[in-house]
C-alpha cells in the first residue's frame, strides 16, 4: 500500500514527527497487519518500547490504524482506510488470520450488517477468519 505518511499525520492535525513517519512508513511495507512486538524488531533502537506504544494508541485513536488481536491475543495493527476518523472507524470488514504463518490480512470483505437488539449499540463490528492463507497453500 503506497502512503504518505506526513499527508496523513498533517490531515489528522498530528505533528510529523520522524518516529511517527517512521512508524506509518514501516506498517506500510507490507500487506499483513503487524504487531508491537514486531515493530520494535525492524524498527531496532530508532525508536523506544514506550514512544512506540503510544504512537500506536495515537494513530488506533486518531482513525490511522485499526487493531485486530491474533489468536494468541496480541494485538496487530494494520493502515485503516481513508473513510476511517477519530470519531468513527469504518474498517467493518474481515480479517483473515493464517493458522499456519500466523499472518493476519486484511480482505475486502464486507461484514453484513447486523441488527442489534434493543438497547444495545455496538460500536465496531470485527469479523476474524482462521484458516491458511494463499501463500501457505501453495506449499
Amino acid at each position: 500500500m503506497k502512503i504518505n505518511p506526513v499527508d496523513i499525520l498533517k490531515g489528522h492535525a498530528l505533528k510529523h514527527t520522524k518516529q511517527r513517519v517512521r512508524v506509518l512508513e514501516e506498517i506500510a511495507l507490507d500487506t499483513v497487519a503487524i504487531s508491537q512486538p514486531e515493530l520494535e524488531k525492524k524498527l531496532g533502537k530508532e525508536i523506544d518500547r514506550v514512544t512506540l506504544y503510544r504512537i500506536l494508541n495515537i494513530y488506533e485513536d486518531k482513525g490511522i490504524l485499526h487493531r485486530i488481536m491474533d489468536m494468541h491475543g496480541t494485538a496487530n495493527y494494520a493502515i485503516c482506510s481513508a473513510a476511517c476518523s477519530e470519531d468513527h472507524h469504518h474498517d467493518e470488514h474481515v480479517h483473515f488470520n493464517c493458522t499456519n504463518c500466523a499472518k493476519i490480512y486484511c480482505l475486502e470483505v464486507t461484514v453484513p450488517k447486523m441488527t442489534m437488539p434493543a438497547g444495545f449499540k455496538a460500536a465496531t463490528v470485527n469479523t476474524t477468519a482462521y484458516g491458511i492463507c494463499e501463500k501457505c497453500s501453495k506449499l
